[in-house]
């Protein structure tokens, strides 16, 4: 019987690993516009995002957006809007991505709450969905189909 990990490789899919932090969140590296950072891993989450505060470090040309964010413990809040972002999980990539921007203050001042670290967005269900994801939480990995 094959393997998942040996599975998945033959069928085109990229590993990508996974921390499991403090609050039992799945943590990822990811690249934006070439630009490394933390972010959390949220099945639940639609979009992408990344904190407003770091518009300039990925290199985000924002506009602004009628969508209004909501997530735990926060609703109605304001948000912008970047297209055209390149991002990178290990060997995936996507171009033209769309990425929302909102104040990601009250989910950083969750996690360090936690003893865990701050991040710098959420890689959302638009992501996981465009890379035909896979989780493996027994071995703490993220798969992701090449194209």
């Amino acid at each position: 019987m094959k393997s998942l990990k040996k599975f998945l490789l033959s069928k085109n899919f990229t590993r990508i690993p996974l921390v499991l932090t403090e609050t039992n969140h799945f943590e990822v590296s990811a690249k934006i516009n070439g630009v490394s950072g933390r972010f959390i891993l949220d099945t639940g989450a639609s979009n992408t995002c990344i904190g407003i505060d770091k518009i300039e470090f990925f290199n985000l040309i924002s506009e602004a957006s009628e969508v209004k964010a909501a997530g735990a413990g926060a609703t109605e809040m304001e948000t912008l809007v970047s297209n055209k972002n390149r991002v990178q999980l290990g060997h995936w990539s996507k171009k033209k991505q769309k990425i929302v921007l909102f104040d990601l203050v009250h989910v950083n001042e969750a996690l360090t709450a936690h003893k865990a670290l701050p991040v710098d967005g959420i890689i959302g269900a638009d992501i996981l969905k465009k890379g035909k994801a896979v989780i493996d939480y027994d071995k703490r990995c993220l798969y992701l189909r090449n194209k």
